[in-house]
């Protein structure tokens, strides 16, 4: 196993893991298995769900910006989707309200875990959005196109040209993967993904 540190990686505390992934590839699967290694993850997708869920604070401007997208649950993202999917417009509209407080929420996390040797931030857009500039090292989760599919395809609403506008807004895995310090496999048994975590956890705490 080979890293390449990132100029002035070696003088961060924490030392921080890019987790990133397309749709479908099991980036969540992955991180859960960071944390049962003892490395704290920021989940931004969790932390955005927390923002626009039941009295989330993003709710109100996300109504006021996109009106009938909102409810008791908070965002109705079935609502909201349409509106900003193939939208550039749009989804830059939506970007501007969610990524800024989702960066004072990660600010906080790397504060809190401040003496930790190492940390995971996982980004589904790390490359899209440029966070790869701010990471020590880049982990992409990838796994056979066939089999992402698969997965997506059994998540609720989702729909063959759904998931083509998606793809649309994420670099291409192929692409992903060349630029990857680490490759960590899930398209096979989660005991072999889990061992590759566990290297790339143990290789930073030694560090």
């Amino acid at each position: 196993m080979t890293h390449r540190p990132r100029p002035g990686s070696r003088l961060r505390r924490p030392f921080l893991i890019g987790l990133t992934g397309s749709i479908g590839m099991g980036k969540s699967t992955a991180a859960a298995m960071f944390e049962r290694e003892g490395v704290p993850v920021f989940d931004a997708d969790a932390e955005v769900h927390r923002l626009q869920g039941p009295g989330g604070a993003l709710v109100a401007t996300i109504e006021a910006r996109f009106p009938g997208t909102t409810g008791p649950k908070g965002v109705d993202r079935q609502k909201l989707g349409p509106l900003v999917l193939g939208n550039t417009h749009e989804l830059a509209a939506l970007e501007a309200i969610v990524h800024p407080a989702v960066a004072k929420a990660q600010r906080r996390f790397l504060m809190r875990h401040r003496a930790r040797d190492v940390v995971v931030l996982d980004i589904p857009l790390l490359f899209e959005k440029g966070g790869w500039r701010k990471v020590g090292a880049i982990a992409v989760v990838s796994a056979p196109a066939w089999m992402q599919r698969k997965r997506v395809m059994r998540r609720p609403g989702m729909t063959a040209a759904k998931l083509k506008a998606i793809r649309r807004l994420q670099v291409a895995d192929r692409v992903k993967r060349a630029r990857a310090d680490f490759i960590i496999e899930t398209g096979r048994p989660k005991s072999a993904t889990h061992r590759q975590i566990r290297a790339i956890a143990s290789c930073f705490r030694a560090r």
